[in-house]
C-alpha cells in the first residue's frame, strides 16, 4: 500500500480512486487549453464524470495487477494534477514510465518538482525499480526543465514518437538511474 505524501501543507500526493472522477472531469475541462498542446486529442466524453470514471477504472484494474501507478494532486477534494508510472516492468529492467500533468491554475509552484520527486522515491524504495523513463515533446520546455532539476538525464530524441494535438510530434527522451542495487533489492 502506497500512502499519501503532503507536497505543500494545502496538497497532497495519493492514488486515484474512482471517486475521483468528478474532480478529474472538473480539472481536465478547467485546464483544456492550457493541456490540449501537450496531450493527445479527446473527445466530448473525456471531460466527462463518465468518460473519467471509465479510464479510472482501466487505469484501477492496472494498479490492482502491479503495471501502473496512477496518482492525483489532491487539495482536498479539489484534483490539481495527476502523475503516474505506467508499464512497469519486473525483473532485470526494474523499469517505468513517467506521465503527469498539472491544471492550469496551479502551474509555477513547483508542484510538478516535488511529485517528480516524490514518486522517483517511492519508486526507488518502494516499488524497488532501477529506473524511470520519460518524454517530452521536443518544444516542452517547461516539463523539461521539471525533469532536469529532478535528476533525469537526456538519453535521445525520437522522431515522430508521440501523436499529440492531432500529430505525430518528435520528443526528447530522458531516464533517471534510481540505484545500482541487484533487482528487487
Amino acid at each position: 500500500m502506497i500512502e499519501p505524501r503532503p507536497l505543500t501543507p494545502e496538497i497532497e500526493l495519493r492514488i486515484a480512486t474512482l471517486d475521483d472522477a468528478p474532480a478529474l472531469a472538473d480539472a481536465q475541462t478547467r485546464s483544456r487549453d492550457h493541456l490540449r498542446p501537450w496531450e493527445p486529442v479527446r473527445d466530448e466524453k473525456w471531460f466527462t464524470t463518465v468518460g473519467q470514471a471509465e479510464r479510472m477504472t482501466y487505469q484501477l484494474e492496472r494498479y490492482k495487477n502491479g503495471q501502473v501507478v496512477p496518482w492525483v494532486l489532491a487539495e482536498g477534494d479539489r484534483i490539481v494534477g495527476q502523475i503516474t508510472l505506467s508499464d512497469l516492468v519486473p525483473g532485470p529492467f526494474r523499469s517505468a514510465a513517467l506521465g503527469y500533468w498539472l491544471a492550469a491554475d496551479v502551474l509555477g509552484r513547483g508542484l510538478a518538482t516535488r511529485a517528480v520527486d516524490a514518486v522517483a522515491e517511492i519508486a526507488d524504495a518502494e516499488l524497488k525499480l532501477h529506473r524511470i523513463e520519460a518524454s517530452t515533446l521536443t518544444g516542452n520546455v517547461a516539463s523539461q526543465r521539471v525533469l532536469q532539476r529532478t535528476g533525469f538525464a537526456q538519453i535521445g530524441m525520437a522522431p515522430t514518437y508521440l501523436h499529440i494535438d492531432g500529430h505525430w510530434q518528435d520528443c526528447n527522451l530522458y531516464q533517471r538511474i534510481l540505484n545500482s542495487r541487484d533487482p528487487g533489492a
